[in-house]
């Protein structure tokens, strides 16, 4: 387990040591959900397939075939 102390600055901001950003692969321009349990704040990397997309389990390539296959459909329904 890795763990370390933080000052909380102006406006809330709160720098995340690169240690942990190191051992959970987060970079600039990740997203993070921020959520109160048990009292404490968890910040969790937000995986934007799952939250928003919610139409593939796989990589962007099925994503992308697999929304291909849907308009392929549309367009054929609409042509009957």
């Amino acid at each position: 387990m890795i763990k370390e102390v933080v000052k909380v600055h102006k406006k809330g901001v709160v720098v995340i040591p690169k240690s942990i950003r190191d051992a959970l692969g987060i970079v600039e321009g990740t997203l993070l959900e921020v959520r109160i349990e048990n009292n404490k704040i968890v910040l969790e990397p937000l995986d934007l397939w799952d939250k928003v997309w919610k139409c593939c389990s796989g990589s962007a390539e099925e994503a992308e075939k697999e929304l291909d296959r849907e308009e392929e459909e549309f367009w054929r329904r609409r042509e009957r």
